[in-house]
């Protein structure tokens, strides 16, 4: 029995496929699946990050969804630099507690199980409680090929201010955050 030149019929399959209306290209038609063992991690460069970081990246931005993921851990003490996202970013603790300041000095507390979103251009930081690690997963979106812009670090001065406020002052303070009344 002869057998069909595979060429001709990996030619014929796309014709096929065209003609019928279906795209030839496996990124379009095909979920992605990415292992563990081939996700990029590293530590948080020392410019862009104050203490002890690890990044573990999940999944990068495509052509489709134009967002990226990444599972980032905060040693005590240790936070990022000022930054901003072109496209926003969610924040979603999965670990302790997580803290996130904005230039104007709001600043929110948010738990395991609890979610920041923070618009686009807003210059904002993030980082662990002075005692406590803490993970978040960032889901980051992307404009014109850009995910963050990294500016100053956080001094420890405004990082140590955070927590001087009592505790009666952060109840309050969140409590106006998140009724949008400040």
């Amino acid at each position: 029995m002869k057998l069909p030149n595979m060429k001709k019929l990996s030619v014929l399959a796309k014709s096929c496929l065209v003609v019928f209306g279906f795209s030839a290209n496996a990124s379009e038609t095909e979920q992605k699946y990415y292992p563990d063992e081939e996700q990029k991690s590293f530590v948080g460069p020392e410019e862009y990050f104050t203490g002890d970081v690890n990044v573990q990246m999940l999944f990068p931005d495509n052509d489709t969804a134009h967002y990226s993921g990444a599972n980032v851990t905060f040693q005590p003490g240790a936070r990022t630099a000022w930054h901003q996202h072109p496209a926003g970013q969610h924040m979603v603790v999965t670990e302790g507690t997580a803290v996130t300041g904005t230039r104007d000095g709001r600043v929110i507390e948010f738990h395991a199980g609890e979610t920041v979103w923070c618009p686009k251009d807003i210059d904002h930081w993030h980082g662990a409680t002075p005692h406590a690690a803490m993970t978040h997963i960032a889901l980051t979106g992307s404009k014109d090929g850009k995910n963050v812009i990294w500016k100053d670090k956080v001094t420890d001065e405004v990082y140590q201010k955070v927590f001087s406020v009592n505790q009666e002052e952060q109840k309050v303070l969140r409590h106006c955050l998140l009724n949008n009344k400040l």
